[in-house]
């Protein structure tokens, strides 16, 4: 037996291996290009403003950029192209003749029923000698008959004869399959054979050498030392490593600036044929004093700072990140064409990121507040220590330092639409302030930004009703969206409630669902479906940003954080109804942290802050009781102890001391209950008095 190796000169099985290749690449890209984005900046509402900001159009180019990387381009051609390449697989398999394998039948070869016997056989075999025996027929060429297909023809018929008549080339063939026993067998290359035909082989060989050795080795080792440079914020490491360096425990939002340059992520954006170009002039306007400048965030510490750069590249960085925060015109067509300033503010977004985390590993409260004040500064384009108002369009530094009226402390959005609107047109509308139309614009922007009120927040164990040393402890939030100037109605103290689910309530206990108590006061569950809030308002930011909210426990006195902080991306109750209103629905939030191992009373200070909003950041004073476990067990088993008996006298005591002798008890209630199931008897109609009886007391007893 041998083994002969055959390529597939007709092209038939060819088409089915690159069809499979190629299908097994283009279905799950197909997939990835096709699935719904889970991303909230294509998912979230927007707020609805006209404003449109100085070099707005720079910001939209850059948003544009941002919005093609995420198209996946390359992605898209290449499923294209597989798409191209299988439809003309298809075709090939469709158009080429196929080439069946025959399977060696003796029957057939002579031409007789299966059925027949020995002796028919022998009979008919001899027929087919006299009439096909080579010495007795001619070729025929209208036939295109020749001596070698007639010799052939008549082997056959004496092995397909011997094979039915002779036992051990009958037996070879019951075995084998064909009368001369085992056979080659072939294997085909699914491969055309004229690609190594010719002298081809050695370009093929070629191509295996560069898929295998080169490209594979180039795309595995770009993917594995692509994710090995970048932390899991996606900076890279070298600039996670400066941001560590430049961290100290008393930081504030400037320094936290300054750290941000030294980002390798700037660098590269600026390191380009003229990356000091327009230096000097970037940092005369970011350091005048007049209104241009940065007048409340570049303080001489920090410009000081600039000076003492050496780097070109990190200066300018640096001075194009005040410039951003600053709103300051840099009075350059080519530095303002250029988009270096727009651009640099999500590179120091994302720079930011990895900064809180460093911040977060030491727990100092200070630089972590910084850090996320530092985000919603970079979102808003406003420098440290400026007013909130500056979050609302056409309003200036100047115009913000005339509403507040010369106040030390910066008035928050808030303040501002909590005045009467005649009150505001007066401070806010006039000769060098806002005009009518600008004021309008900026009232209906502050309506819609979504301020989370905080109603109330507690510590609770679930299912317990007390906090033991190292129990699970949940730090419940209760919260409304209120947009600054809006009258939301009363709460409802059931509201405010945390019910526990249902032990057999496996959606509730994860948190797939929400629980709590409906307007008539019955236990219930909601299956809300998240909510996500309008995406940020922030003209000056090249970026759709969904806002965030962070909240964690800190100790004031000894300035740590507690508790990491919970980020909540999406709300659990629907901000806006059908018409696009309010709902004021509140909202639950939930952390989990272990209790301390000892009992007593621990006071805490909640920070809430949005990532996206100045002066929208909420801090309130809770304290965490935990009591002893003897004493809470204590607690627990006197709760279970039941009244006395109304009919001994230690119950008509009771009953005198409550004043109500006359009135029957709920004890009495079920014990008459129990009475009358036990005298049920085995009639129709008892049964259905007795069951009257049950529903009475329960409805009785429901009411009281």
């Amino acid at each position: 037996m041998s083994t002969e190796y055959n390529y597939d000169e007709q092209g038939q099985f060819f088409p089915y291996f690159i069809l499979t290749i190629t299908g097994l690449i283009t279905f799950p890209l197909t997939y990835s290009l096709l699935k719904p984005s889970k991303d909230p900046e294509n998912t979230a509402p927007r707020i609805h403003s006209d404003f449109k900001p100085p070099h707005a159009d720079l910001v939209e180019g850059q948003k544009r950029k941002q919005k093609r990387r995420e198209r996946k381009l390359k992605r898209m051609i290449a499923v294209t192209v597989g798409y191209l390449l299988m439809g003309y697989m298809l075709y090939l398999i469709a158009v080429t003749a196929k080439t069946i394998p025959k399977i060696w039948d003796p029957y057939d070869i002579l031409g007789i029923s299966r059925s027949s016997t020995e002796g028919q056989i022998k009979s008919y075999y001899k027929g087919l000698a006299l009439k096909y025996h080579p010495d007795k027929i001619k070729p025929n060429p209208a036939l295109n008959e020749t001596i070698e297909l007639l010799n052939e023809r008549f082997s056959e018929m004496t092995k397909a004869f011997k094979a039915l008549t002779d036992e051990e080339i009958r037996n070879n063939y019951i075995q084998y399959g064909h009368p001369d026993g085992k056979q080659s067998f072939s294997m085909s290359i699914a491969l055309p054979k004229f690609l190594i035909s010719g002298g081809n082989g050695k370009y093929v060989l070629a191509v295996y050498g560069l898929l295998l050795g080169v490209l594979l080795p180039y795309i595995v080792g770009k993917w594995w030392y692509g994710t090995q440079s970048v932390t899991k914020e996606g900076v890279l490491i070298a600039s996670a490593g400066n941001l560590f360096r430049e961290y100290e425990d008393k930081i504030n939002e400037g320094g936290i600036v300054y750290a941000l340059s030294s980002g390798e992520e700037l660098k590269q954006c600026l390191e380009r044929d003229r990356a000091e170009y327009g230096l000097a002039k970037i940092e005369g306007r970011i350091l005048a004093k007049d209104e241009t400048g940065v007048s409340r965030g570049l303080t001489e510490k920090e410009g000081k700072k600039l000076d003492d750069l050496d780097s070109g590249v990190r200066r300018k960085a640096l001075g194009l990140l005040w410039a951003y925060l600053g709103r300051v015109e840099l009075g350059d067509p080519v530095l303002e064409d250029g988009m270096e300033k727009a651009e640099v503010a999500p590179i120091a977004y994302a720079l930011n990121e990895s900064f809180t985390t460093v911040a977060l590993a030491y727990c100092n409260t200070e630089p972590i507040l910084s850090s996320f004040r530092t985000t919603q500064n970079i979102i808003q384009a406003m420098p440290p220590n400026s007013s909130p108002l500056l979050q609302l369009p056409y309003i200036t530094e100047r115009i913000a330092r005339t509403i507040e009226g010369g106040s030390r402390s910066h008035m928050t959005v808030q303040q501002f639409m909590g005045f009467k609107d005649e009150k505001r047109r007066k401070i806010a509308v006039g000769q060098g302030l806002l005009t009518e139309s600008q004021y309008n614009t900026a009232i209906t922007v502050a309506k819609q930004l979504p301020l989370l009120r905080v109603e109330k927040a507690f510590f609770k164990v679930m299912g317990e009703r007390f906090i033991t040393p190292g129990s699970l402890v949940q730090f419940v939030v209760k919260a409304r969206i209120v947009p600054p100037g809006a009258t939301p109605p009363e709460v409802n103290e059931l509201d405010l409630e945390d019910i526990d689910p249902e032990e057999d309530d496996l959606d509730a206990l994860h948190g797939r669902k929400k629980s709590g108590k409906s307007k008539d006061g019955k236990k219930a569950t909601a299956n809300d479906k998240p909510s996500l809030p309008p995406l940020a308002h922030a003209p000056y930011y090249a970026r759709d940003h969904s806002p965030r909210w962070f909240v964690f426990l800190a100790d004031n006195k000894q300035g740590k954080m507690v508790v990491p902080p919970f980020t909540i991306v999406s709300l659990d109750k629907e901000i806006f109804d059908e018409q696009g209103n309010q709902t004021f629905s509140m909202q639950t939030l939930k952390m989990q942290f272990q209790a301390p191992p000892q009992a007593g009373e621990y006071p805490f200070v909640m920070h809430l802050l949005s990532d996206s909003y100045v002066g929208m950041d909420t801090e309130m004073d809770v304290t965490l009781t935990v009591d002893e476990t003897a004493k809470a067990e204590k607690m627990a088993a006197e709760d279970e102890i039941s009244e006395p008996d109304e009919d001994s006298l230690a119950g008509q005591m009771n009953a005198l001391k409550a004043g109500s002798i006359g009135a029957p008890s709920k004890k009495s209630k079920k014990k008459t209950k129990e009475e009358t199931s036990d005298d049920e008897s085995d009639t129709e109609g008892e049964e259905e008095e007795a069951s009257d009886t049950d529903t009475d007391t329960d409805t009785d007893t429901d009411g009281e």
